[in-house]
């Protein structure tokens, strides 16, 4: 249960998923995960230029709504023994129970693995300098997911990701395609934080 987790995100209001609509489904599904997790994710729909393309009639979600929706799923989470935490949000949920350090932090990973880690210094993280997230590397590639939701920032257009689809190799361990002449590969830094050192942990 510690080193499981969900997200409901993006949070998008419409004439279709109003405020009411939200808080109904986010109780119904809280209720099916209960005693599964003890955290979930939640951020507001933002309004990337892809969005902006793919899905023009999508709005922010105001500041009113935010608040609403955010006490009422702090709420309903506290009912199944759940955590909300905000992703990128900011801190104005903190108030009212939110956890706003961050959606992977160091704590996170040593709840998870019941192991304490040590991790070296890293600079800022991505995402408009409200990540806290320890780690911020992409495993994916844009323009790749077929599914094409319209409020994917991930997604230039369906011409694009059906070519990139098309490309695909399921032998080849790239994404798309193949190596190509002039191509410079990185091997992926992979080392393990965890702290091999036996602890003793007394009660005072």
């Amino acid at each position: 249960v510690d080193s499981m987790g969900w997200r409901y995100d993006p949070i998008l209001v419409d004439a279709a998923h109003s405020v009411e609509w939200h808080v109904d489904m986010f109780e119904k599904m809280a209720a099916t995960l209960s005693g599964y997790t003890k955290t979930c994710v939640i951020s507001f729909l933002d309004i990337y230029k892809k969005v902006e393309r793919n899905f023009p009639e999508a709005r922010e979600v105001s500041l009113d709504d935010r608040m609403t929706l955010g006490k009422a799923f702090i709420e309903i989470a506290g009912k199944y023994g759940m955590t909300i935490r905000p992703c990128a949000e900011g801190k104005a949920l903190a108030p009212y129970g939110a956890d706003c350090s961050g959606c992977m932090t160091v704590s996170t990973y040593e709840t998870a693995l019941h192991s304490h880690l040590i991790v070296p210094k890293t600079g800022k993280n991505q995402r408009n300098g409200e990540c806290a997230c320890l780690l911020g590397s992409d495993i994916g590639a844009y323009d790749t997911c077929g599914h094409l939701c319209r409020y994917c920032y991930a997604n230039t257009d369906p011409s694009l990701v059906r070519e990139n689809m098309r490309r695909h190799d399921p032998k080849s361990p790239f994404l798309i395609g193949t190596s190509m002449s002039g191509d410079t590969i990185h091997q992926a830094d992979q080392k393990s934080w965890i702290d091999r050192q036996l602890r003793l942990d007394l009660p005072w």
